[in-house]
Parts: C-alpha cells; sequence; structure tokens
C-alpha cells in the first residue's frame, strides 16, 4: 500500500510539472500569441481594396471579411454611430492620404476578431513601413485630470465638426465598444506640427469597454497611448515599434496584465522612447489635482529588449529604460519580467525619493534579467537607496543575467516566437552587466 502511494505521488508530481507554467512574465499554459499575430506582416498579401471608407460614417455600419476597405484620409464614426467589423476583416490605410480611422465620443466600434481570424489594420502599400498611415483612436467620456469635463484631441486631425474630437466626461463606467484578436500595423504617420500618429489612442474610454488581444507592430509612434479614462488591457502585443510602446497620461487609470513589449535597439525614433512612459501631464499647469491622477497597476508583463549584442548596444547607446514614470503618476507592477536594459527603470528627478513617493511606486516579485543597473532616478548615478529599498525580501525581486535563449521558451523563432519563461530557469543573482569606470 504504501509502495502504491508513493508512485501515485511520483507520477503526480511529474504530471503537475508537465503542465506547470512560469508564475512571472506573460503566462499560459499554451503560447497564446499563436495563432492571430503576426511577426512578418510584410511577407503578407492581404490584396487590393474593393471598397473605400472616408468622411464621416454617420448611420450604424458592419465591414464584412468577403471585402477589402480603404481608409482613406480622416474617417470618422459620429453621430452615436456603431461600426462592426466582422472578423478575419482587412483595412488598409492610404499611404497617399494617410488614412486613420477615429470613432467619436458617443459612437461605438465593435471589432471582435478570433483567434483564427484577427481583424487586421495595415499599410497600402507593396513595401509597407512604419509611419505608412495614421491609426485608430477611440475616444469615450470617462475622466481626465485636466480641467474642466472635456478635452480635444490635438493630432491635425480634419473632423467635419470640432466635437468629434471630444474625449472625456465623468463616466469611468463608459463603454466605447469591443476592440479585440485585432492587429494594427504599420501606423504612425508623420505629421510636422502635432508628432507623430499612434497604433491605438484611447482617450477617455470607460471600463466597460473591452480591449483584448491587440497587436501593434512597427508604429512610428507609440503602439499603445492611453489618454485619461479607465480601463483594463488584457493581451497587449507591441512589436518593434518607434516610439513608447505603452504610454499613460492624464490622470489614466489602467489595469494592464498578461501583456508584451518587444523593443530593438535598430528600431528608434529621434527620441528617447520606452516600453513603457507613465506620466500625469505633460505641463502641470494643465491638470487639476483634485481630480485622480495617473494611476497604473500591471501584472504578468513581458517588458524584453532583442539584441544581438547588447553590451555593444548599451555602448553605441541604443539601448534605454525599460519604464519611465513621472512626477505624481503611480505604478505597481507585479510577477513581470524586465530583460535586457539600460537600466531597468528610471523614475523622474522631480520626485523626492521618501516613503510617500516610494509607497505610490511598487516593483514586486519582478525578475530583472540582464539589466545594465536596475532603479535609478533621472541624472543620479549613485541609486544605492533605491536598491536597498527594492531590493529587500518584502518586494520578492529577483536579479539575474542570462541569454535570450535560456531565459525564454523559444525567443528567436521569427514566426511564432515564444517569449514565455522557461520553467525552473530562474537563478536569483546580482551578477548583472558591469558597468563601465
Amino acid at each position: 500500500m504504501k509502495k502504491i502511494t508513493l508512485i501515485t505521488l511520483f507520477f503526480s508530481l511529474v504530471y503537475g510539472n508537465s503542465i506547470a507554467q512560469q508564475e512571472k512574465g506573460i503566462i499560459g499554459y499554451n503560447n497564446w500569441l499563436n495563432p492571430w499575430t503576426e511577426f512578418k506582416p510584410n511577407k503578407v498579401d492581404y490584396g487590393m481594396p474593393t471598397q473605400i471608407l472616408s468622411g464621416n460614417i454617420t448611420k450604424d455600419t458592419k465591414l464584412y471579411k468577403r471585402d477589402i476597405y480603404l481608409l482613406s484620409g480622416d474617417v470618422f464614426v459620429t453621430d452615436s454611430t456603431t461600426l462592426t467589423i466582422e472578423p478575419g476583416t482587412v483595412i488598409i490605410g492610404d499611404f497617399k492620404s494617410k488614412g486613420s480611422l477615429t470613432i467619436s465620443n458617443g459612437s461605438k466600434i465593435i471589432a471582435d476578431g478570433s483567434h483564427t481570424d484577427p481583424i487586421i489594420f495595415t499599410s497600402s502599400r507593396s513595401v509597407k513601413k512604419p509611419g505608412d498611415w495614421g491609426g485608430l483612436f477611440i475616444l469615450g467620456d470617462a475622466p481626465t485630470n485636466k480641467f474642466g469635463s472635456e478635452s480635444a484631441l490635438n493630432y491635425g486631425l480634419r473632423p467635419s465638426a470640432e466635437k468629434s474630437l471630444s474625449y472625456g466626461g465623468d463616466n469611468p463606467n463608459s463603454y466605447s465598444g469591443v476592440l479585440r484578436h485585432v492587429r494594427i500595423e504599420y501606423a504612425g504617420k508623420r505629421t510636422r506640427d502635432y508628432g507623430y500618429f499612434n497604433g491605438l489612442t484611447l482617450a477617455g474610454v470607460g471600463q466597460r469597454t473591452i480591449i483584448e488581444n491587440i497587436m501593434v507592430s512597427f508604429c512610428e509612434g507609440n503602439s499603445f497611448n492611453v489618454l485619461g479614462g479607465d480601463i483594463v488591457l488584457d493581451k497587449m502585443v507591441s512589436y518593434k515599434s518607434s516610439g513608447n510602446d505603452y504610454e499613460f497620461n492624464y490622470g489614466a487609470q489602467c489595469y494592464i496584465m498578461n501583456s508584451l513589449a518587444i523593443r530593438s535597439p535598430y528600431v528608434s525614433g529621434a527620441d528617447v522612447s520606452r516600453a513603457m512612459y507613465v506620466s500625469a501631464h505633460d505641463i502641470k499647469d494643465d491638470v487639476d489635482f483634485t481630480k485622480k491622477q495617473t494611476f497604473v497597476e500591471a501584472e504578468n508583463l513581458t517588458l524584453i529588449n532583442l539584441s544581438a549584442d547588447l553590451e555593444q548596444d548599451i555602448k553605441l547607446g541604443l539601448v534605454s529604460e525599460a519604464i519611465y514614470i513621472g512626477e505624481d503618476a503611480s505604478f505597481m507592477i507585479d510577477k513581470s519580467v524586465i530583460s535586457g536594459f539600460n537600466p531597468a527603470v528610471i523614475i523622474d528627478d522631480k520626485i523626492k525619493i521618501n516613503n510617500e513617493n516610494l509607497s505610490k511606486i511598487n516593483f514586486t516579485r519582478t525578475y530583472f534579467n540582464n539589466c545594465r543597473g536596475n532603479i535609478f532616478r533621472k541624472g543620479y548615478t549613485n541609486n544605492d537607496d533605491l536598491e536597498n529599498w527594492y531590493g529587500s525580501r518584502a518586494f520578492d525581486n529577483m536579479y539575474s543575467k542570462g541569454p535570450d535563449s535560456e531565459t525564454f521558451i523559444d525567443s528567436k523563432n521569427s514566426k511564432r516566437p515564444d517569449f514565455r519563461l522557461r520553467i525552473n530557469r530562474i537563478i536569483a543573482s546580482n551578477d548583472l552587466i558591469e558597468d563601465e569606470d
């Protein structure tokens, strides 16, 4: 009887280990990136447009998989209209007119693709490049931290009515629709006066809106830009964008989980860009401090810089920090992976290092791998106080140095990579990349 019990226990342990998953970074018993993502979108022939979308969409409209749609110029969904997009539908942003799509405040988008049939926004060019077209904007009436109840989007868009650019309000539960299993490729057009568009801009979007399984790749601006609002982001992917992968500002209340940012030192814009940029304001006088300031809670994120020679790329100045945290913003991250940055985190120099401020910036159970320094204050070379604070056992962070091939399951697979951590390969260490004297 005892022998049978031991054998049963043995097989239980073996079986349990075979289905185990790493708790840090992106998680899942299967690689949830497959098959809806695409890491080589320039190799895909999406076909030629059969329908044109332009101007204002003022009545409920459905786009069908059987057609391919061309976004010509700035397209607006207005007048409390719902735009429904069938799974598998392809929408092409026109290069000549720098097409874009804006879901105005009060209107909705139902873009509910599937795991095997995602909805695709991409470039009209045969040889696609970042910035070929505009991007996707969703505007809602959830709060921001700006003065007044409404703000206006300012990217040089040309609506027929100014109200089509307004966002913000007093409804954190507002509903702007569904965006699920969607790819946005080669967006981020450049404007002379307003900078770059973003792949997906969420401005004043409320928490009833569903944003899941979105991939933004090769964007010239930020992949995801969240301006105010109150929202949950699940299974986001940012791949080799020139701007920030995730940017939060103007009182955004955001919970982001099980999401991925893949940066390349060989793809970047003129400005410093990060995997995450968390700010409460661009200009302090623009915000109302009686309102909620930016609060981002992140769980199970993987932020990775893919480099062929990390030390050399750092010496050449091609690698920056993974996360930047600005004044008056709160940020908490748990069970995540930050790999291959210089350093992992920079805190704005306007943030005084004291218990009150550090209580609003938490790093817990996070795996810092192959970073040249962990958490620094901007402009300061001595970070002993921050190292001691976040290195205490209470935060349960881990520090290691290991190549991507040993850290992730299959990061070098160009078609179907797997950026989940390898089971039982994490080894705590303080032997990080040495700083040069």
